[in-house]
């Protein structure tokens, strides 16, 4: 074999015979290389044409599959993806709670935030008056509201309430089925989480607020029972109209408490939680209205009531609401609230207010002053009004700040302040009075120039000589700025500021028109004096709080008020003034069989008109005007408030016995002087009761503390008739043949002073007042303030006074039949001997 060639047939080697050589075989797993690619046998040509259409029949077979393999194919692929799906979307939403549950505080420090306070404001006999705070109503025992309440709530809310664990997966299905086919009646959260969401988050709609309402509703299963949940849920929900809770929803829609509520008005309410803006009766009534039958219609699927009972709720007239709290007594619990702030400072916690308020004072006076307006106020440009009314404590009974509260909120009655006008004049009369006037002394109706300023009288008339008493019953502007002028303007002030007055005033010669402006509150405060014998008033509307404990945060107590009038004038000034009602300007007031008294008052171009009046028993203000100041077409005091006022003080009296004012027909005598013995003769007889004859029927006003001693060491020196003293004549020009002053003007030196309630108590009291006692010492704790102690010894400022009350009742006997109750009565005050009067003798006395 030639080098670089190979043969063409290989030589396999061999050991032995071909038998043996036949026989050996190397199995694939004997081979190093591992198992060779079995090559398939060769077909002949024959069996190769027999095998072809077995091998497309094979694949015919698998690539062509039946309808059904279809089907099921597909269903399996969707149930397997599903579970998949399903897996992760279980994985991703535990991440996502377990992720925004780590962001919220720690369960151990979860807890029910308090709600916010209410005060409860009651009238004189325990009934509600208003609710005040942001709720607006008092939360309420699940067992103390109407039945229909809980039940109309929970068929229309949560039907499953009591069966689930804060989480109702079958009420999401059916809220989704049902949002699907339109019938949107019942959402998918339950009270629970709706609570939850309440008290704990924002109303935002993000998947983490779901989140942690679900989180919260299952708290709220597992730390309180379903009735306690839904007690909470009843207290807190919204109801539109500021209404927080069923209580105040109550009370706002339908005035009366949830306790009461029939099963159309609980069907209302529960319809309200849908949209409680949108179907507030007080804004949509017949949406309102629509909603309730859908409740009543859930009411009856679930057996709570019979188809008779929905027809018979169907049947009721729709509730009707105002936009907004209606009621005059919703002034008088705007004041309330303003004076418990003053007294105890900011509410914390739920508290009950008792108040000096009579709900049937408030709805006459209403009516009263409603009526007269309903009647002229459009003819005649007037278009509001208040009202304020007080006892002889000062304790106010009724108060009307307005012509209606839903349409006002602003309290005419004590923010206001207006010029008085003539009804300032009694304040000007009692100084002239203390000064040592009578009510016979006689004085020029004539043209007047005090400065720059000249006084006319309402009618451009003058009447020539006068007596006080006419000048004031008819109202003479000449003779009330001449008194000004000759007892001194700072005078009359200070007589204003003793008896309730306080504004401040200034001191000058108008103050005789009233040119000051004051509230109507203190004005008709101030005349509350002439009413109860001459004892300050201050005007109050708190008699007690009490925390939800019941215990007492607060008690009035104005027992021992300051005396700043004498007998003796409160007797003739009542005497004077109940000329107005007879003779006088004040005619439209007179009462039937009721002895009264009070002024008119009109202020410049017709733009204010008052009337402020009383009785034995209560003195009440009237005003009639604009709220822009606009001049009303000639109404006066003696117009539209004067028979407004007779109007209230007639429905206010009904069924009590007349009692009569203090002094009036009988002049009580001097304390100090004392009783005559003997015979009388007929000048004792009909001394006191004739004019001019009286015996020292109005002596110096008493001293100031302190002013005794002064007094003795500068014994006053009496001006010549028909001259005033040096220091009081005024730089105004009042000519002496204009006014003629009484014999003798009390010294300058000597101002009128407050009496001190020091007198002593007689066997003959009149009857409805009480004797006086000191006043109380302020004793630590106590909130009130005492009468201020003039610095130099001058006359006492009370207008800062705050002192006792307890509220005396006035005996039986008065009258003859029933009177007044505590609250209404004045006091029962002891009055000095006097003589037998040939007035005694007639009336058999």
């Amino acid at each position: 074999m030639a080098l670089g060639k190979k043969p063409r047939n290989r030589v396999e080697p061999s050991f032995g015979d071909e038998a043996e050589e036949e026989d050996f075989r190397v199995e694939a797993e004997e081979r190093i290389t591992g198992p060779a690619r079995r090559r398939k046998p060769r077909l002949s040509a024959a069996e190769d044409d027999d095998e072809a259409p077995r091998k497309r029949s094979r694949r015919s077979g698998r690539e062509r599959p039946g309808f059904f393999g279809h089907v099921f194919g597909t269903i399996r692929r969707m149930i397997y993806w599903s579970i998949v799906l399903c897996v992760w979307g279980v994985i991703g939403i535990g991440g996502l709670v377990a992720y925004y549950a780590s962001q919220m505080p720690s369960a151990s420090t979860w807890s029910i935030p308090d709600r916010p306070p209410n005060v409860k404001i009651t009238a004189l006999d325990g009934s509600l008056l208003a609710n005040r705070g942001v709720t607006g109503g008092e939360a309420l025992a699940l067992e103390e509201m109407s039945p229909f309440l809980p039940q109309a709530v929970i068929s229309i809310e949560d039907r499953r309430f009591y069966s689930h664990y804060g989480i109702d997966p079958f009420g999401l299905a059916r809220a989704f089925v049902n949002n699907l086919t339109g019938r949107s009646i019942q959402g998918g959260s339950t009270l629970t989480q709706q609570l939850a969401k309440n008290l704990f988050l924002s109303p935002d709609r993000t998947f983490e607020r779901k989140i942690q309402e679900v989180l919260l509703a299952l708290w709220l299963e597992h730390k309180f029972t379903k009735d306690q949940i839904l007690t909470l849920y009843l207290n807190r929900m919204y109801f539109g109209s500021n209404a927080y809770g069923v209580e105040a929803a109550s009370q706002r829609y339908f005035h009366k408490s949830a306790r009461e509520v029939n099963l159309a008005e609980a069907a209302t309410l529960a319809g309200l939680l849908k949209a409680p803006t949108r179907l507030s009766p007080a804004r949509d009534p017949k949406a309102a209205e629509e909603r309730a039958q859908v409740v009543l219609g859930t009411m009856r699927e679930e057996g709570y009531i019979t188809e008779d009972e929905v027809k018979t709720a169907m049947s009721q007239p729709p509730a009707k609401a105002r936009s907004y709290w209606s009621g005059a007594e919703h002034y008088a619990a705007d004041t309330v609230m303003d004076e418990v702030k003053s007294l105890i400072g900011e509410v914390k916690s739920d508290i009950t207010v008792e108040t000096t308020l009579d709900l049937r004072l408030e709805k006459e006076a209403d009516k009263a002053l409603n009526d007269v307006l309903k009647k002229d106020g459009a003819k005649l440009n007037a278009s509001q009004v208040a009202l304020v009314s007080i006892d002889a404590t000062g304790a106010v009974r009724a108060l009307v700040g307005g012509r209606d509260y839903a349409e006002s909120q602003f309290n005419r009655a004590v923010k206001a302040k207006r010029q008085p006008g003539s009804a300032f004049k009694p304040f000007v009369y009692a100084a002239a009075l203390e000064a040592g006037y009578t009510p016979d002394t006689v004085m020029v109706d004539g043209p007047v120039k005090i400065g720059n300023w000249t006084p006319e009288n309402y009618e451009q008339k003058y009447s020539g000589n006068v007596t006080l008493t006419t000048a004031l019953a008819h109202s003479l502007n000449t003779i009330a700025a001449q008194l000004v002028m000759q007892v001194g303007p700072d005078t009359v002030i200070r007589m204003a500021h003793r008896l309730g007055i306080e504004s401040d005033l200034q001191p000058n010669a108008s103050i005789a028109l009233g040119t000051s402006e004051v509230s109507l509150l203190e004005l008709t405060a101030a005349y509350a004096p002439f009413m109860n014998g001459g004892y300050k008033a201050t005007p109050h509307t708190v008699s007690r709080i009490l925390d939800a404990d019941g215990k007492v945060l607060y008690e009035a107590d104005y027992s021992n008020p300051p005396q700043v009038l004498s007998e003796q004038v409160v007797a003739t000034m009542n005497g004077m003034l109940s000329h107005v009602l007879t003779e006088g300007t004040g005619k439209a007031a007179k009462l039937a069989n009721w002895e009264a008294a009070g002024k008119t008052g009109t202020t410049q171009s017709f733009r204010d008109a008052l009337f402020v009046g009383y009785t034995s028993t209560l003195t009440t203000g009237v005003w009639f005007g604009n709220d822009d100041g606009t001049s009303m077409k000639k109404v006066t005091g003696g117009g539209l408030p004067a028979r407004a006022w007779k109007d209230y003080m007639t429905a206010a009296l009904k069924g009590y016995s007349p009692t009569p004012l203090f002094g009036v027909g009988i002049q009580p005598a001097p304390a100090q002087q004392p009783a005559p013995s003997g015979n009388l003769s007929i000048n004792d007889l009909i001394s006191g009761v004739l004019p001019g004859n009286a015996r020292d029927l109005y002596p110096p006003a008493p001293a100031a503390p302190g002013a005794e001693d002064a007094a003795a060491a500068n014994p006053p020196v009496a001006a010549p008739a028909g001259q005033m003293p040096a220091a009081q004549v005024p730089a105004a020009q009042v000519p002496s043949a204009q006014a003629a002053p009484p014999q003798q003007v009390p010294p300058t030196g000597l101002p009128p002073a407050a009496v001190q309630p020091s007198r002593q108590a007689s066997g003959n009291q009149q009857q409805g007042r009480m004797p006086p006692a000191a006043p109380a010492a302020v004793r630590p704790g106590d909130m009130r303030r005492a009468a201020p102690q003039p610095e130099d010894g001058g006359v006492q400022d009370y207008r800062e006074y705050r002192g006792p009350f307890d509220g005396p009742v006035p005996p039986g006997s008065v009258g003859g039949g029933p009177v007044p109750p505590a609250d209404v009565g004045g006091y029962r005050g002891g009055s000095a001997p006097r003589h037998t009067t040939l007035f005694d003798i007639i009336m058999g006395q």
